[in-house]
């Protein structure tokens, strides 16, 4: 039987959604695929050395690696809290000895992700909530639209019947509150015209978006950054893209208030799916504040629109940040808690002939 080449091995195991790590009989990591490294948000050259107790806050884990080298069978454990990334994730685990010509030379682990298949349930029910509420919101923008452009007609007409100044003035302000409804309605629908893609470089997205929210935001907010300089070129719509995180960030403004820190990060992610589209390569910019977080009750409609935690809020941003990064195949996703919100945003990497 013809041998596989190790480098097909190598790209199998990082094909796999989950993750596989191999520890020596020191109990330090040897081996990680890119699975891995998604999973604890570093990178293989960060991780490889690392003793197990600092990836794992349970001592059951290396307790088992031990057990499962001696009986030579493998151990399963679930819910096991990982140590990094922050927020902790939760996963179930797999151990298995690992021989070498049947010496015992280390443990093979491999890791799945609890929430991930819930992510990607969730991410589904997102999406087609955003549908739906995209084509409530055409029906009811078609419904306003007419008996507006009939009523801004008949006060135009009226007006000029009229020769007393004070009584056009009430014309006047009955096109004007036409006119003002008409932009709401234009600006619940959003950005009507398609994305015109290019190849761009993230970052110059969101560094114009940084100089952008720094010059409104009060003295004490603080925008930090945190790049991946290796993320490549991705197709977009420039104006769209720094539009949709704009809104994100000044949205992360606004929570913080007079002091706090924002910090703007982007990464790449392998395998990532988003809806029902499996993509290779996908890049993540999270958005991330210190301000008291988001109601709990609020934070599964955070992307409808007219939904707002502020009294002066219009509850538009985030709805129209959302429909933007839908048309370029990506999501946005929020995580919070007090002290900490999290808007993801993932937008995929492939080429247009890719």
């Amino acid at each position: 039987m013809q041998s596989i080449p190790a480098t097909l091995h190598q790209r199998i195991l990082d094909h796999l959604a989950d993750a596989v790590l191999l520890f020596g009989l020191d109990h330090k990591l040897r081996y990680t695929n890119i699975a891995g490294e998604m999973l604890f948000a570093l990178s293989s050259r960060q991780l490889l050395g690392l003793h197990v107790h600092e990836l794992f806050s349970d001592g059951a884990v290396e307790r088992d690696m031990g057990g499962a080298l001696q009986s030579g069978a493998s151990i399963t454990q679930h819910n096991v809290e990982l140590r990094r990334p922050k927020p902790a994730v939760t996963v179930n685990l797999t151990i298995v000895p690992f021989f070498d010509h049947d010496r015992a030379d280390g443990v093979l682990l491999y890791v799945q992700q609890v929430d991930r298949q819930l992510r990607i349930s969730m991410e589904e029910q997102l999406l087609a909530q955003q549908n739906a509420a995209r084509m409530v919101l055409r029906g009811l923008a078609h419904e306003v639209k007419n008996p507006l452009g009939g009523l801004r007609g008949a006060a135009q007409l009226l007006e000029r019947e009229l020769h007393d100044a004070e009584l056009k003035e009430y014309t006047r302000i009955i096109m004007e509150e036409s006119d003002r409804l008409q932009s709401l309605v234009d600006r619940m629908l959003g950005p009507n015209k398609p994305p015109r893609k290019s190849p761009l470089n993230i970052h110059k997205v969101l560094e114009r978006v940084r100089q952008l929210v720094q010059v409104e935001a009060p003295s004490g907010v603080v925008i930090q950054r945190d790049y991946d300089p290796s993320i490549p070129d991705l197709y977009g719509d420039a104006d769209q893209l720094i539009q949709a995180i704009l809104n994100i960030v000044r949205n992360a403004a606004q929570a913080v208030g007079e002091r706090g820190h924002i910090t703007l990060r982007s990464r790449i992610h392998r395998q990532v799916t988003i809806g029902h589209q499996r993509n290779r390569l996908a890049v993540k910019v999270d958005v991330i504040d210190d301000g008291p977080g988001i109601p709990p009750e609020l934070l599964n409609q955070v992307f409808y629109p007219m939904v707002t935690g502020r009294a002066e809020g219009t509850g538009l941003g985030l709805s129209i940040a959302q429909s933007l990064i839908n048309r370029h195949g990506g999501l946005v996703e929020c995580s919070s808690e007090p002290g900490r919100t999290v808007f993801s945003v993932f937008l995929p990497l492939e080429s247009e002939h890719e």
